[in-house]
């Protein structure tokens, strides 16, 4: 069997979250045959994964070891930007001031959105083999950008997917002193029709379906080179500023 480049299909394929845009990505993954085994992992899925939990991160790394394939591609589809916190009855949604400021809200933003990824990379980049070509990418967001904010507001989600791609920035120079093949990179999916978005989609702003979504961002990937590794890339192939 060939995969949709022509090549037999090689290694295996993570995908980290399995809401709207991640169950997308595993399935487009899966279309392609570019990899022997696909695995979507989730709070709720088989194998469960809980990112916020160390042990279970280190849990989903062997179960990658233990296929017996090498790992070539991980995207990290997980993300808070809004519903229900780690504690009953508690409901975040994004701040519109500093008035509306919570820690319990803030901790909840950089366990999933920054500390979870970081532990990923700590537990999975070290399963990249150093001579192949292999991809981790974490969906970062455009309002991460430190640069682009213009707008304001959204306090804990900027801050976390902005310390998110220092993280990835961070990962990217170690990995390549043993992995030059290898990327590390952040990606901006754009806004996408998931529940996620949903609640904040504006009159004239582009919402894609995920099928679409995941086409352009395995598009993008597949065409970056280790040049390209420690930046943060749009779907669609810009580059975008820190």
């Amino acid at each position: 069997m060939m995969g949709y480049n022509g090549l037999a299909p090689d290694g295996c394929a993570l995908v980290v979250g399995a809401g709207g845009l991640g169950r997308a990505l595993a399935v487009a993954l899966e279309e392609r045959g570019a990899h022997a085994h696909v695995i979507l992992t989730g709070r709720r899925e088989d194998p469960p994964c809980d990112i916020t939990d160390e042990r279970a991160v280190a849990a989903l790394a062997q179960r990658v070891w233990d296929t017996g394939l090498s790992l070539r591609t991980v995207i990290v589809a997980s993300g808070f930007l809004h519903g229900p916190g780690p504690e009953p009855y508690q409901a975040f949604a994004p701040e519109k001031t500093w008035r509306q400021l919570d820690p319990a809200h803030m901790a909840h933003a950089f366990a999933v959105n920054t500390i979870g990824p970081a532990l990923l990379a700590k537990h999975l980049l070290p399963l990249f083999p150093a001579s192949r070509r292999c991809v981790f990418a974490a969906l970062s967001a455009k309002v991460g950008s430190i640069t682009d904010n213009s707008a304001g507001g959204w306090y804990a989600y900027r801050a976390s997917k902005a310390a998110l791609n220092q993280i990835i920035r961070t990962a990217a120079i170690e990995l390549a002193r043993t992995r030059p093949l290898s990327l590390c990179v952040a990606v901006h999916p754009g806004t996408v029709d998931t529940p996620l978005s949903a609640p904040f989609a504006k009159t004239g702003l582009e919402v894609r379906k995920p099928d679409r979504a995941t086409s352009q961002i395995l598009d993008m990937l597949d065409r970056l080179t280790p040049d390209d590794t420690g930046r943060f890339w749009a779907y669609d192939g810009r580059e975008l500023p820190w």
